[in-house]
């Protein structure tokens, strides 16, 4: 039976099919929907770890243990969890496993572009590209195959366009019986101390061997003959791309197995073209490779180096041929950058949190991270996951150095906590710098579309779980300077504020207030009674204009072009109360729902 499915549910038939019992991830666009999928599939224990160290290190622990497993990650997340990577290849599986990172060319949704082809060369691993949901299914049963062929982990890559892009996938039946290994104790295999870590090596040389020789004869890798004098080598979605833009008066060497790459079906590729393309998006890996084995060829000579190579882009740097758009006016169109949502509770928090003077405010990802621009101004760097206390740490000892009285803040969400902020906080509290620690607890993983995580009491499923309470967290770790506060409270954000600034040892104020686009549960509204029931409307006859309100940012408030005065979009108001308090002359009141 065929379905439409995106990619990342393909991944998710394909793991179902092949007999996966355990998966393990930490949300990231573009891979979230990897996990929230899978949950679904009752035959498989799926998770959502701390992090993605930690996922790597389950599925590590359930393939020692015999049966298949799955880690997935965004292409940033690979980078935490590389440590345990580099070394299961080293020892090699029990039970298949594949590790999915998902790449992002463009930087959609995220702080960098990074090419993860790069870690299956540095790694050792095996490397498979899937260009259609069709493929993606159909590689992962064939990723698990290989996994246990060569006693390896395999890197599934895919892309933003791969795992969002929906296509026809033909489903089949679950294997009956799961490829159940046996566990026996084996140190020399799964011990890495160095004596054994050296052997092991020996062992991954051989295996490359191995592997560079299925490269070269897996139908993974396949040529697509139309006669021609061009060829285009190519892999992933860019395969897709390029058939758009050439469709068949070229040749096209696919490549689906792209570590390591087939050096001699490339050579025979090229032998007698007259022109060479090679199409791949951020780093010129395959460009390298066609170019050592002595061939010319159009790579970033051609096409750019960053971004997505989408089929425009081709077009437009092959034929210099660009599509008709509709011309307009721009002036007339109103730009609508990302915003922190109408009632978001991180909202009365930044605009408390920007008026402070000589003060630095170190973010962390996540919605927050908007806290940056305007109105507020209230964030000065964005690094990595968890990297908000531990970066306002170094900054603190560094305004000490040299003798001045600036103040840092780090800024995380409470899922950014439990990733790599924990970590982060006990650096601050061991080496006594004297920052205000700020955790924005809005009760879920917000960003990527509300996923359960440490805090929230639930698992993956929506299944009850053990909910670690932030507070205590902070508490057993050593801090003693801790308040947690309702961030819709002005008055009591800017009494905590006062608080923190003015002591010379480490603080952790915890917000603590749902996202107002979370589905509550009943501890929800046991916990917040009264959170969202009602709506804030203006009167006019007190208004005088002054658009203080507006500089609270809430997408809901808007000044009327005929009276001059401020209005509230009643279907976006969820009655925060947060521009009540900024009204000077307490023009807002609330109405019930």
């Amino acid at each position: 039976m065929k379905k439409l499915m995106t990619g990342n549910e393909a991944l998710v038939q394909g793991a179902w099919e092949a007999g996966v019992l355990v998966a393990s991830a930490y949300p990231g666009t573009p891979s979230t929907e990897i996990t929230e999928n899978m949950s679904a599939r009752k035959e498989i224990y799926s998770e959502w770890a701390p992090n993605e160290k930690v996922a790597m290190e389950a599925a590590i622990g359930a393939s020692i243990a015999g049966v298949r497993s799955l880690a997935a990650m965004k292409h940033v997340g690979l980078n935490v969890a590389a440590d345990p990577l580099f070394t299961f290849v080293y020892t090699g599986v029990n039970g298949g496993m594949v590790v999915v990172t998902a790449d992002e060319p463009g930087q959609h949704s995220s702080q960098n572009e990074q090419d993860n082809r790069n870690y299956a060369r540095a790694a050792m691993i095996p490397m498979m590209e899937p260009s259609t949901s069709a493929e993606a299914k159909d590689f992962m049963k064939e990723a698990y195959e290989i996994s246990e062929r060569f006693d390896t982990p395999v890197l599934m890559r895919m892309t933003t366009r791969a795992c969002h892009s929906k296509g026809l996938v033909e489903c089949g039946d679950r294997v009956e019986k799961a490829p159940v290994k046996p566990y026996e104790k084996n140190a020399k295999k799964y011990v890495m101390v160095p004596a054994n870590a050296k052997v092991r090596r020996v062992v991954l040389a051989e295996r490359m061997k191995q592997l560079e020789e299925f490269s070269e004869q897996t139908p993974l890798n396949f040529v697509e003959d139309n006669g021609s004098k061009v060829g285009v080598i190519t892999s992933g979605m860019c395969y897709c791309f390029a058939k758009e833009v050439f469709g068949d008066d070229v040749n096209y060497l696919k490549l689906g197995f792209t570590y390591p790459l087939p050096q001699k079906k490339i050579a025979e590729f090229c032998k007698g073209l007259d022109t060479i393309y090679v199409i791949e998006e951020n780093d010129p890996l395959i460009e390298a490779e066609v170019q050592r084995l002595g061939f010319e060829v159009k790579g970033k000579n051609t096409f750019p180096a960053y971004d997505e190579l989408t089929s425009d882009v081709i077009r437009k740097c092959v034929h210099g041929e660009e599509f008709e758009a509709i011309d307009y006016d721009k002036a007339k169109v109103v730009p609508r950058p990302p915003a922190l949502c109408a009632g978001c509770p991180h909202r009365g928090f930044f605009y408390e949190l920007g008026k402070r003077k000589n003060v630095m405010v170190t973010g962390d990802i996540g919605c927050y991270t908007l806290g940056f621009a305007e109105p507020y101004n209230a964030i000065d760097s964005c690094v990595c996951m968890g990297a908000a206390f531990s970066t306002g740490h170094g900054a603190a000892k560094a305004f000490e150095q040299k003798g001045e009285d600036t103040r840092v803040v780090g800024v995380m969400g409470d899922s950014t906590f439990f990733h790599t902020g924990i970590n982060s906080l006990v650096e601050c509290i061991y080496n006594g710098s004297k920052t205000v620690n700020i955790i924005l607890d809005n009760r879920i993983t917000g960003m990527t579309g509300h996923q359960e995580n440490p805090g929230t009491g639930k698992h993956a499923d929506g299944s009850d779980a053990t909910e670690l309470d932030i507070e205590t967290v902070c508490r057993s770790l050593g801090a003693k300077n801790i308040r947690t506060i309702n961030p819709n409270n002005l008055q009591l954000v800017r009494e905590t504020l006062d608080w923190a600034l003015s002591l010379d040892e480490p603080s952790v104020i915890i917000t603590k207030y749902p996202c107002v686009l979370k589905k509550f549960s009943e501890e929800d509204k046991a916990k917040f009674p009264d959170a969202y029931k009602t709506k804030n409307i203006v009167d006019k006859d007190k208004c005088i204009g002054c658009k203080m309100c507006l500089k609270s940012g809430c997408p809901a408030l808007f000044l009327n072009r005929d009276d001059k005065k401020a209005e509230i979009d009643p279907l976006q108001c969820v009655g925060c109360d947060v521009c009540q308090q900024i009204c000077p002359k307490n023009a807002i009141g609330k109405v019930e729902k």
